[in-house]
């Protein structure tokens, strides 16, 4: 089981049926992007996928962030969710990139409990830059 994580804090991670690359022909629906999945082959797909899910191997590879932002750009509008042992410090930064949630293991969770998380979800009033150019 998994926890997903919102703006709102943690609600049990309902179970997804998605697809990879390789099965995305004809599919619409969720798919499951790893970290070394190019995001420019979903050209043409992305109006039929309401989740993708991008794999996060390890809290310190941050090649997810990028396709994260690489989908946005690209036009995509559905959910878009980190999946994978992202920790409470990065939850601003998932945010900033197009991240709309978070589905970490129940170990993690237990680890950094929901207060948290909860406490980085004013992810938009720490933008740096902003305050920056002001």
């Amino acid at each position: 089981m998994s926890v997903l994580v919102t703006d709102t804090g943690f609600a049990p991670a309902a179970p997804v049926q998605a697809v990879t690359l390789a099965d995305l022909a004809n599919h619409s629906g969720a798919l499951d992007l790893s970290h070394t999945d190019d995001p420019s082959v979903l050209t043409g797909h992305l109006g039929n996928l309401t989740l993708i899910r991008v794999a996060f191997p390890a809290f310190n590879d941050g090649r997810a962030f990028t396709i994260a932002r690489r989908l946005r750009m690209m036009g995509y509008t559905g959910e878009l969710r980190a999946l994978g042992p992202v920790i409470s410090d990065q939850y601003a930064m998932a945010r900033r990139v197009g991240f709309d949630s978070v589905e970490i293991p129940d170990d993690l969770a237990a680890r950094q409990p929901q207060d948290q998380w909860v406490f980085r979800a004013d992810w938009q009033a720490h933008d740096y830059q902003s305050r920056l150019k002001a």
